[in-house]
């Protein structure tokens, strides 16, 4: 039987011509103009649009708003396009078992290659995640581009925390500086892959210097290596993780001074922004990725400045999948102002919360992940919380922060924190170190639980 291997089915060398890597990538995105930049983006947007014709998903959704092809004609035409979000995506797996029908994925002999994972299911059910070689290999070039512009070296080694099995986000992490950037890489995994003692000692045994994954995790890991007697042994000089709302100050200090830059990406997507060597806001990858903020109740494009929900197309996944206005309901704002770098693409504030995961509190939106650039950075807290929300019998809603504290902790005045910072008052309950990991799940998720909602709305 005849049929296309998986570098076959694309040109890995036209590939890094139309989205190039290291001192390519700088030049060309630091010499192009915001003109040349949107003609390039209009191009790529209506040849994926040509795809998205083809599948069943996008043609029952536009077709729903009476969109038909001819009325599309450039990528300003964008804001014509519906969004869509998980839910519609289940709806599709519902309907059309196993896989849905958003992929586009042929069948018989001479189907092309398909990658296929899961989200995380942070959120609810886990999602069915496909890819086709190009989209999945420009999908670990976005990220080996990002890495190697924050300084990553070939003499580097790597260590993630991402996690594996049908989880997406270790294996094209581990694609990505295995095929892009020529350091070695170990595949720890989560806590439950590779316990957090044996992940100091592998940090130890190989002389890692880079740490990947999320922030919570990496920071508690510098607190096992020095109740091992092992952290003067570990030379970790950069950590590439997802700050979100924390200060990088308190993982920096953690880790004896190491520097740690912040990107943001979702599943459906990969990396959609990153930062680059000053660390002056989130870069959007704007040749690959487009970028919307709309507004979280009534889906209007926001000011500049303003917060809304991010709503991202993949400009060059026009195979498998074809993302196009997907809202990610993670909130940011764009940067205004020069940057310092030169580069051409917008910059962004990075991960601000979920707008589906906002508690509205006396007429207040509070965001969990706010809590924790509250709390950190302070001697008498590990950082660690979780959040609880209830309903009392009048109706009235309620938030219980529960919060790690290595004693001495003055309740009252943390409470008077939480409630300046979120503008709204909020419970506070103080527990010992580590007892908030059973309801976070920190060693076993690649993002801990910050909400616990007890409604059942």
């Amino acid at each position: 039987m005849t049929f296309p291997t998986y570098f076959e089915a694309f040109d890995a060398k036209q590939m890094l011509e139309d989205y190039p890597v290291g001192d390519a990538f700088v030049s060309r995105y630091t010499a192009m103009s915001r003109d040349e930049l949107h003609a390039l983006q209009d191009r790529r947007f209506l040849k994926l649009m040509k795809r998205g014709w083809e599948i069943p998903f996008y043609q029952r959704l536009w077709g729903a708003k009476g969109i038909e092809p001819g009325d599309i004609r450039s990528i300003e035409d964008i804001v014509k396009l519906p969004v869509y979000d998980k839910s519609d995506l289940m709806a599709s797996i519902a309907d059309h078992p196993p896989y849905g029908d958003f992929g586009g994925v042929g069948s018989g002999g001479d189907r092309s290659p398909v990658i296929f994972h899961t989200t995380s299911g942070t959120t609810g059910r886990p999602q069915a995640l496909l890819f086709g070689p190009k989209g999945r290999e420009i999908t670990n070039l976005l990220v080996g581009r990002m890495y190697r512009w924050q300084g990553l070296r070939p003499d580097d080694v790597v260590q993630s925390v991402y996690g594996h099995g049908m989880i997406n986000g270790g294996h094209y992490i581990r694609e990505a500086v295995i095929h892009f950037t020529n350091s070695i890489f170990l595949s720890a995994g989560t806590g439950i892959e590779t316990r957090s003692t044996n992940q100091i000692g592998l940090m130890a045994d190989f002389n890692v210097s880079v740490l990947v994954g999320f922030i919570d995790y990496i920071r508690k890991l510098a607190e096992v290596a020095e109740a091992e007697g092992l952290l003067d042994r570990i030379n970790i000089r950069m950590i590439c993780g997802h700050l979100g709302t924390e200060d990088r100050a308190s993982v920096e200090k953690a880790w004896g001074g190491a520097k740690a830059y912040d990107w943001y990406g979702v599943g459906d997507t990969g990396s959609i922004a990153g930062e680059g060597p000053e660390r002056d806001g989130l870069y959007v990858w704007e040749d690959a990725q487009y970028l919307e903020l709309l507004d979280i109740d009534g889906g209007a494009p926001v000011e500049t400045g303003q917060t809304g929900d991010m709503v991202v197309t993949c400009l060059f996944k026009d195979d498998i999948a074809p993302c196009i206005r997907f809202n990610t309901h993670d909130i940011t704002h764009e940067l205004t102002g020069a940057n310092q770098t030169g580069m051409v693409f917008k910059r962004i504030a990075g991960f601000r919360g979920r707008s589906d995961n906002m508690v509205k509190l006396r007429g207040i939106n509070v965001f969990p992940h706010a809590i924790g650039a509250l709390i950190e950075n302070r001697s008498d807290l590990t950082g660690e919380y979780v959040c609880h929300v209830s309903r009392d019998a009048s109706g009235r809603d309620e938030m219980m922060v529960t919060i790690e504290s290595h004693g001495g902790t003055d309740m009252a005045q943390l409470a008077a924190v939480l409630r300046q910072g979120l503008s709204v008052e909020v419970g506070v309950k103080l527990v010992g170190p580590g007892e908030t990991a059973a309801a976070t799940q920190i060693d076993v998720r690649q993002k801990p639980i910050r909400l616990i909602d007890e409604r059942k709305l």
